[in-house]
């Protein structure tokens, strides 16, 4: 597998398992979402909340967007689980859409990441996706957690890549077109 297909085959494997975890998070009893939890965010709601203004942000760079730094600063929250689980999927469309477009030559090509008072700083698209994935596994894996704490049981999330799991998640990725 070389890195364009690493890379899409992670923006698939995004893609799936947010759409696990919000199916998930739509059936909380009414308080869960936003109830105080212990993690680096206090909340499940505004830890996903973080990950989709940090998506926007990061899209906004790998697109070579007229955003920067203020694709961040104009997320408003989202409070329903509903509305914000289909914000993901349209942010995570945008990911596959953007990772099925690249070429080799797109990998190594630096993109201006508007960093504020330090400025603008090109960094490679590769690294950017890199960080962008390591970013979602990490952001996702807490609210995950915290979803132990709740009255639903979490997700199988690490069942996508081998032959082996697509038997059990075969409808799931049929469904989402992966």
């Amino acid at each position: 597998m070389d890195l364009l297909a690493h890379n899409r085959a992670m923006a698939r494997n995004n893609r799936w398992s947010n759409d696990r975890l919000f199916a998930a998070l739509t059936k909380l009893q009414p308080g869960e979402f936003e109830a105080p939890r212990v993690s680096f965010f206090p909340s499940i709601a505004q830890t996903l909340n973080h990950l989709l203004a940090v998506d926007h942000l990061n899209l906004d760079f790998l697109e070579e967007g007229p955003l920067g730094a203020s694709a961040y600063d104009r997320f408003q929250p989202f409070r329903d689980v509903a509305a914000l689980a289909a914000a993901q999927a349209a942010a995570d469309q945008r990911l596959l859409a953007f990772c099925d477009a690249l070429t080799a030559t797109d990998l190594p090509r630096r993109v201006a990441t508007d960093r504020r008072e330090d400025g603008s700083i090109p960094e490679r698209i590769g690294d950017l996706l890199a960080h962008l994935f390591i970013h979602q596994t990490h952001h996702r894996g807490q609210a995950h957690a915290m979803l132990s704490g709740t009255s639903v049981k979490p997700p199988q999330l690490d069942e996508f890549f081998l032959d082996y799991d697509l038997a059990f998640r075969r409808d799931e990725v049929e469904r989402l077109g992966l």
